[in-house]
């Protein structure tokens, strides 16, 4: 499914009353790693109240034991610092990775701002070597746009 078919459907899933935000965060989750072949592991992180550090939301994919980051640790952890969007063609060629699984080739996080803050992040996790493009980005701006909307 393309990205623009998906669009009408994030928006349908944030629009809708009876979604809680975890509700809506794990749809979307879901919705993503349904429809992406190369979207392996899809999840929030979002900042842990005053703390520097990220705490873990919604997900779908493997489990993971990475429920708390601290800012700069890990990619997700340089996200909530540079508040700039990362991605990793190569896990393996990054010294400031956090290894969530062994077959984990490529990562793409993208800030969530909410009044200018940002407030936590989509991070998205493939088994597939440098998949993301341009496209995933603009397209994970635009989830995380509805989703700060939530928020």
């Amino acid at each position: 499914m393309t990205f623009e078919a998906l669009k009408p459907q994030v928006e349908t899933i944030v629009s809708n009353p009876n979604n809680t935000v975890d509700t809506a965060l794990l749809k979307i989750c879901e919705l993503l790693e349904a429809n992406i072949t190369y979207y392996n592991w899809v999840g929030f992180y979002f900042k842990n109240g005053d703390k520097n550090e990220l705490k873990l939301g919604p997900y779908v994919g493997e489990p993971t034991d990475h429920t708390i980051i601290p800012f700069g640790k890990g990619i997700c952890g340089q996200v909530a610092v540079s508040n700039e969007n990362f991605v990793v063609p190569d896990v393996a060629a990054q010294d400031n990775y956090i290894a969530c699984s062994i077959t984990v080739k490529a990562e793409i996080v993208i800030p969530i701002f909410v009044n200018g803050e940002n407030m936590g992040q989509i991070d998205i996790d493939s088994n597939t070597a440098d998949p993301f493009t341009t496209e995933d980005e603009r397209f994970l701006e635009f989830v995380c746009e509805k989703v700060s909307g939530m928020l």
